[in-house]
């Protein structure tokens, strides 16, 4: 399968962070965006892989794809409509 390309506005970059700010401003992020729009998160966070899918399921947003990135995890989340 191949891998879902957004462009560069679409990438929120947190690596560096550890939990809970990747959440903490996954949230605010997703907040501020239309309904159906997507963003892919990037972290080093260790915990993200499983923080990152809780989020989505206990806020109704989408984890369209999660894959091991470089440096760390990617995420790409669909917000709820």
């Amino acid at each position: 399968m191949e891998s879902i390309r957004l462009n560069e506005d679409d990438r929120y970059d947190l690596r560096g962070l550890k939990c809970p700010l990747p959440v903490l401003k996954a949230r605010r992020r997703l907040e501020a965006m239309q309904p159906g729009a997507r963003i892919w998160l990037e972290t080093t966070d260790p915990l993200a892989v499983i923080d990152i899918p809780a989020f989505c399921q206990e806020h109704g947003h989408v984890l369209v794809e999660a894959r091991m990135a470089e440096d760390g995890h990617a995420f790409l989340i669909e917000r709820r409509g």
